[in-house]
């Protein structure tokens, strides 16, 4: 893995970020509202999630 990877992979996010912006612009305040009404357990549960499974995939990219 180089760095040209990381910018790649960067890039495709901005690429797909970019996209539901411009497809779905009241999106974001949509789900921000949903986030706000969530407990904070959950929202804790979810980031803990979530780095587990980044962690599993860079552990499968290498």
């Amino acid at each position: 893995m180089s760095g040209g990877d990381l910018l790649v992979g960067l890039g495709l996010v901005f690429v797909l970020e970019g996209i539901l912006l411009a497809l779905f612009p009241s999106l974001p305040e949509r789900i921000l509202e949903q986030i706000r009404d969530l407990p904070p357990e959950a929202l804790r549960y979810s980031g803990l999630f979530s780095a587990l499974v980044g962690i599993f995939l860079i552990w499968l990219a290498i």
